[in-house]
């Protein structure tokens, strides 16, 4: 994966904000907090909104749009006048973010026996109630290397069509 200069790193909700925050704050990831748009995680699924609040600050070089999300489907269309200078990335998460929790607790199996959904087994089998709050998943992965092995594991046992990014794309 090829990145411009400049990054933005868009997640889609605050679990995933928290899972970028733990990775970039332990230099695992293929960028760092400097390389990022004022250096912090931006929660921002619409382009318009995107562009309104980042683009016109007119950037001389090209920027990548790291986008942390959960759906195949969901658009994320620029204006003519930035989609030469900005390179969409989509990093899929699918079926959901709480599967890294899932394969951290060694359930995987256990979860796909239960025909639940992700969030639905996290919190009646694993009682975790929490699982797509900020604070819960940046103290759930308080080591990193928990994290790390998740994602790893997610790879592993995750079908992503060819050409997909997943997270382990972007750890160094």
């Amino acid at each position: 994966m090829k990145l411009a200069p400049y990054i933005a790193c868009v997640c889609e909700g605050s679990a995933e904000a928290a899972i970028i925050d733990v990775l970039v704050d332990n230099n695992l990831l293929i960028f760092t907090r400097e390389d990022m748009l004022e250096e912090n995680v931006i929660r921002c699924r619409s382009a318009k909104t995107f562009e309104e609040r980042f683009l016109r600050k007119g950037f001389k070089d090209q920027i990548s749009v790291i986008r942390i999300l959960d759906s195949r489907r969901e658009e994320f269309r620029l204006s003519k006048a930035y989609e030469k200078k900005v390179d969409v990335i989509n990093v899929i998460t699918a079926p959901e973010i709480e599967m890294l929790i899932i394969h951290s607790e060694g359930a995987y199996e256990r979860f796909k026996r239960s025909g639940k959904k992700t969030s639905e087994f996290c919190k009646s089998d694993l009682r975790m109630h929490n699982v797509k709050s900020y604070d819960f998943v940046k103290d759930y992965f308080s080591n990193p290397l928990t994290l790390v092995n998740a994602i790893k594991e997610y790879r592993r046992t995750a079908n992503i069509p060819k050409g997909e990014y997943s997270l382990s794309d972007l750890l160094k």
